[in-house]
């Protein structure tokens, strides 16, 4: 499988498992999990994508007891997680309101919970989950630096932020942010004209997408864009969930998307995108569906 390069240290597979639907399963044993680890793997998709938020801020920890009990697979895997939310449930029971904590002290605090969480000694890649109207800049950024030079921390990015909030947090920072994890799909397909992935691809940031089959609403019913899929997907010998993935696939900007399901039958088959080869008009057939009218 293709593999992106964010840095001069970091590589990911072009296709990424996302983690936060993990403890949502009715198995979340530890030979359960690295079933789902092996299936990836096996398609070549080493880059994983957790968050301590995920699964009530237990799915970490879901990862760890695999780890624990598989320890080889470590070695195997490009581990992505994010912190920032604080949200009044699991070990923030307490908090009267969410919110988000870009803080130094909580930042290095989450870096350590995750790795104790996670049973890893490093991070590859940490994300700032969301942008924080309340954040310091210069405290961040150096916060991030500090992560990235202690060694516990490989490389760092964000998710959710506008091309203005990524200038202002890169302004403070020593270190380069790698990647920007945003909402697109084709059931979200702003990014493509409001400015947030013409940034990136100026820049030369490779960009993840998070959701890309629109929390499986594109995958439901007969909307005109599971039509469009449907009708290319058969040319390919793929079903729909693989043609919106080889949607974004296409793009030049080298998307990554984050895919994320319990069923190990379709993790297993999450690289049938890459057998989907779309050219212009295809791509815009689908598009023209997603937008709901013609290009103006």
């Amino acid at each position: 499988m293709q593999r992106i390069k964010l840095s001069d240290t970091l590589e990911l597979s072009r296709l990424v498992y996302g983690m936060w639907r993990l403890g949502d399963d009715s198995d979340t044993s530890a030979a359960h999990v690295a079933a789902k680890i092996h299936a990836c793997l096996d398609q070549g998709i080493t880059s994983f994508d957790q968050a301590d938020i995920y699964g009530d801020y237990g799915a970490e920890a879901i990862l760890g007891n695999a780890l624990r009990a598989n320890p080889g697979l470590r070695d195997r895997m490009e581990i992505v997680t994010k912190c920032d939310i604080v949200a009044p449930c699991g070990r923030y029971t307490d908090a009267k309101v969410k919110y988000y904590d870009t803080s130094r002290a909580h930042i290095l605090k989450s870096v350590d919970t995750s790795l104790q969480e996670m049973a890893i000694d490093h991070i590859d890649l940490l994300l700032i989950h969301r942008p924080d109207p309340f954040m310091d800049h210069h405290e961040t950024g150096a916060a991030l630096d500090e992560v990235v030079a202690s060694g516990k921390v490989r490389a760092v990015g964000v998710s959710n932020f506008r091309p203005w909030d990524w200038q202002l947090l890169q302004s403070a920072m020593k270190t380069p942010l790698v990647t920007n994890q945003i909402e697109i799909s084709l059931g979200a397909i702003a990014p493509f004209t409001n400015g947030d992935l013409a940034f990136h691809q100026q820049h030369g940031h490779p960009v993840m997408a998070w959701s890309p089959l629109g929390g499986g609403a594109l995958m439901a019913g007969n909307p005109p864009v599971g039509v469009v899929a449907d009708e290319i997907g058969a040319q390919f010998g793929v079903d729909r969930a693989a043609v919106a993935v080889a949607f974004l696939l296409a793009h030049p900007a080298g998307i990554l998307p984050v895919l994320g399901t319990n069923s190990l039958d379709r993790i297993k088959r999450i690289s049938d995108a890459l057998k989907v080869n779309l050219d212009r008009e295809a791509w815009f057939r689908l598009y023209e569906a997603a937008l709901g009218h013609e290009v103006p």
